[in-house]
């Protein structure tokens, strides 16, 4: 008998095209996912054919084949990636394919291997798939993450129970942050994706032009991008396809301006990035930029980290997320970020999202960035929210609005 229920798991599969992608018909998908999902790629795929799908094209990772390049690789293998992958990947999303991406590998893979090497790979990866994350990141077509509860990701995160015990414990939490443990899945999501948008709607209303975050070790001012558009849940994609990029989500987020964050910020959750687990952040923004920055554990990682470029020290997103959320409310830590994310207001370093501009559609790159959106070859979120976090809206006259007080909606 399976450890995981397999009628939510095709619920989820069902959720993942229906709500995640919206997927239109005729409309091809490009689908991304570790060897250990799958049984959720063929849900997914089965579902994505009834829905009208022209062609489904699942590219498969395996955890045996990436540790074999630590073990036999050559020094100059880690400075190349599957260039023509991407290029491939990029002209599907130019042809209006869909794109989903299944997580679910063990997010400490690479915990033992030599952090340079990492740091090396990822950058190569991360440069190499540039054509690809554009089309992500500019919202050119309908796009979609969720999850399946591999068994080295379950053994992670539950490492006193047997590996099926493990597995079902995953399962039952990917389900329930998933709104997948309801009478109707679909419903439930127009109705969390209905509240989401008010809060966007508030939101955009104040024209804030700055967020000031106040709690232990943090007295942060993250000033917002000229023109913001705050979003969140359901939301349109250039292609014209409503759809939900993360499933689960509990965010609403906007774009901040690159040089214009200043102070100190502590983490409040560990950071899972790239097999290494970076504890008790802590960093220092003068105009926009980290000029400090410390670990209590990982600290060499995260060093590498914002020196993968310009841009790496900087922001490229804010996110508002209560602490009441259910995945916080769960207290478990995912050690992956769509879970970990959702579970606490964050920022992520690097590269911003054009999509979060009143007009976001029509402006070129230069006009992102003359509005103080950051490029870098780098995305990554970070927790910095809690029950002990108070947020205020900053006017551009200096007023102040109460956002979050003790980590709720205020």
């Amino acid at each position: 008998m399976s450890a995981i229920d397999q009628d939510k798991l095709a619920k989820l599969a069902e959720v993942a095209v229906r709500v995640g992608l919206n997927l239109q018909p005729g409309q091809d998908l490009i689908l991304t996912a570790p060897m250990a999902a799958l049984p959720l790629v063929r849900l997914v795929a089965a579902a994505a054919y009834r829905a009208g799908a022209g062609v489904v094209t699942p590219i498969f990772a395996d955890e045996a084949i990436t540790l074999a390049k630590f073990a036999h690789g050559s020094e100059a293998s880690f400075d190349r990636a599957p260039n023509w992958l991407y290029n491939g990947m990029a002209e599907g999303f130019a042809a209006n394919a869909a794109r989903m991406a299944i997580a679910g590998d063990n997010p400490m893979l690479l915990a033992g291997q030599d952090p340079a090497k990492v740091a090396q790979l990822g950058k190569a990866n991360a440069m190499a798939a540039k054509p690809a994350m554009t089309a992500i990141t500019n919202f050119a077509v309908n796009w979609s993450i969720c999850a399946y509860p591999g068994e080295a990701w379950a053994r992670q995160m539950f490492p006193d129970l047997s590996v099926e015990a493990a597995v079902t414990k995953l399962a039952e939490a990917i389900f329930e942050a998933s709104r997948i443990n309801t009478p109707d899945p679909v419903a439930a999501w127009g109705a969390h994706n209905a509240a989401l948008l008010a809060r966007r709607k508030w939101l955009n209303d104040q024209r804030f032009a700055a967020l000031h975050f106040s709690g232990p070790g943090t007295d942060l001012t993250v000033g917002l991008a000229d023109g913001h558009e705050w979003m969140g849940g359901a939301s349109p994609a250039k292609n014209g396809v409503t759809c939900n990029p993360n499933i689960p989500s509990e965010e609403v987020f906007t774009t901040p301006h690159a040089l214009r964050v200043e102070g100190t910020v502590a983490a409040t959750k560990p950071l899972a990035h790239q097999g290494s687990l970076i504890e008790n952040i802590a960093v220092r923004f003068e105009a926009g930029r980290i000029v400090e920055a410390h670990a209590s554990k990982g600290e060499a990682v995260l060093q590498k980290l914002i020196d993968s470029d310009e841009g790496a020290r900087r922001l490229g997103e804010v996110a508002l997320v209560p602490h009441g959320s259910p995945i916080s409310a769960s207290g478990l830590l995912f050690y992956n970020t769509l879970f970990d994310e959702n579970a606490a207001c964050h920022i992520a370093l690097g590269q911003c999202y054009s999509k979060c501009f009143v007009g976001g559609a029509d402006l070129t790159p230069e006009q992102v960035t003359a509005q103080g959106g950051n490029s870098s070859i780098i995305h990554v979120d970070w927790m910095i929210g809690s029950g002990q976090v108070d947020i205020d809206g900053v006017a551009a006259d200096g007023s102040k609005t109460p956002v979050f007080r003790r980590g709720e909606w205020a």
